[in-house]
C-alpha cells in the first residue's frame, strides 16, 4: 500500500466514487469540491455509493477549493475529475499543491492531456480513459451505475512507454475498477471520444437514459454516422484506434464500421440503464462539455477539411440547450434528425 499522498480534484459523480473506492481501500486521500452543501456532507457524514444491487458509507477527507491555501497540502497523485470546461483553471489552481514529483491523472472525458501538460509540463501527466457512470443530485450520495466489475480505466504515459509510476497507478485505479495500461494513450481516449459522440452527443439532446434515446427509431444510423465523422478526424490526426472497455483485440478486429458498432454496443451494454454526464449538466442548469466532445470533432474536422455534419449538428443543438434557447427534451429528436438529414 502507497502512503503517497492522493488528491481527487472535482468530486462530482467520478471523483467522488473514486475517491470513495481509494479511501474505503486505505489509501491517503483528500477529496477536493467547490460545491460547498456537497463538502459539508462529506465532512459530517461520508459518502454514500450506492449500487444496484448494495451500498456501502466511508469517511472521507474533504475540503472546499476556498480551503486550500490554508490546508498546506502537498500531493504526490492527483486525479482531475473536473468536466473538460474546468480543465485549464482546475490544473493552475492545484499546480501549487503538486510536489515537485507530483502527477496528474485527467480521469475525464475528452482530449485535455496537452492542456494540463502546457501548465504543469508533459513530465507530470498521465492519461487516462474512463468507463465509469455515476449520478451526483444530493450531496454526499452517490448512485453508481457500473460496478465495480463493469468499470474500466487505460491509463498511459503520454509518450507511450511503460514506467513504474504508470503501473502504480494502474494498480490504484484497480480499486475503483479493471486498469488497463496502454502505450497508445491518445489513439485509446480518441477511441472513447469516438464511442462519447455517438452516445453522449445525441442521447444529451434529449434527456433519456440510454437504453430509451438508443432505441429510436434511426438512433443507430445517426450514430453510426457521428462515428464515422470522428473516426475520419482521428486517423487524420494520426491517432490509433484502440479496443476499449476490456475488449480483446480479437473482438475489436474487423471493418472501421464494424469496429463503431461493437464500441457502442460494448458501453451500452454496461451502462445502458443511466443517463449521460452532460444530461445531468443541463437538469443542473450547467453548460455541458458536449463543446469538448462532438464540437471538438467539428472544429478539428474544419481544420482539416473533414466533413463533420453530423457533430456540427449535435454542437449546435447542445449550445442552444446552454444558451437556453431550447430545452433538453425527447422533443429535440425531431431537431436532431432533420439537421442530420440536411446535412447530408
Amino acid at each position: 500500500m502507497t502512503t503517497k499522498k492522493i488528491a481527487v480534484l472535482g468530486a462530482g459523480a467520478i471523483g467522488s466514487s473514486i475517491g470513495a473506492d481509494l479511501t474505503q481501500a486505505g489509501f491517503d486521500v483528500t477529496l477536493i469540491d467547490q460545491w460547498p452543501a456537497h463538502v459539508r456532507a462529506m465532512k459530517n457524514n461520508g459518502l454514500q455509493v450506492q449500487f444496484k444491487d448494495s451500498q456501502f458509507q466511508v469517511p472521507v477527507k474533504a475540503l472546499q477549493l476556498c480551503h486550500m491555501a490554508s490546508s498546506k497540502l502537498q500531493f504526490d497523485i492527483v486525479f482531475l475529475a473536473a468536466k473538460s470546461n474546468d480543465t485549464r483553471w482546475m490544473a493552475e489552481f492545484i499546480k501549487p499543491y503538486l510536489k515537485a514529483d507530483g502527477i496528474i491523472v485527467g480521469t475525464q472525458n475528452g482530449m485535455n492531456d496537452d492542456a494540463i501538460a502546457s501548465i504543469v509540463g508533459r513530465e507530470r501527466v498521465i492519461g487516462c480513459v474512463v468507463e465509469l457512470q455515476a449520478e451526483l443530485f444530493t450531496p454526499g450520495q452517490i448512485q453508481r451505475n457500473t460496478t465495480r466489475k463493469g468499470t474500466w480505466f487505460s491509463v498511459g504515459e503520454l509518450d507511450g512507454s511503460y514506467t513504474p509510476r504508470v503501473k502504480e497507478i494502474a494498480a490504484i485505479m484497480g480499486k475503483v475498477g479493471r486498469c488497463d495500461v496502454t502505450n497508445n494513450i491518445y489513439g485509446a481516449k480518441w477511441t472513447k471520444l469516438i464511442a462519447n459522440t455517438m452516445t453522449m452527443g445525441p442521447f444529451s439532446l434529449l434527456g433519456l437514459r440510454n437504453y430509451e434515446a438508443v432505441a429510436l427509431p434511426g438512433m443507430f444510423d445517426i450514430s453510426i454516422k457521428l462515428g464515422r465523422e470522428s473516426l475520419a478526424v482521428g486517423a487524420a490526426l494520426g491517432y490509433r484506434m484502440e479496443p476499449l472497455f476490456g475488449l480483446r483485440a480479437d473482438e475489436f478486429a474487423g471493418s472501421s464500421d464494424e469496429n463503431l458498432i461493437t464500441t457502442m454496443k460494448t458501453l451500452m451494454s454496461h451502462v445502458g440503464g443511466g443517463r449521460t454526464a452532460p444530461i445531468h449538466d443541463h437538469l443542473k442548469g450547467r453548460n455541458s462539455e458536449i463543446e469538448f466532445i462532438s464540437g471538438l470533432v467539428a472544429r478539428k474536422g474544419r481544420e482539416l477539411g473533414i466533413v463533420t455534419s453530423a457533430n456540427e449538428v449535435v454542437t449546435a443543438l447542445d449550445g442552444r440547450i446552454n444558451r437556453g434557447e431550447i430545452t433538453m427534451d425527447a422533443a429535440n429528436y425531431s431537431l436532431l434528425q432533420a439537421g442530420v438529414g440536411a446535412a447530408a
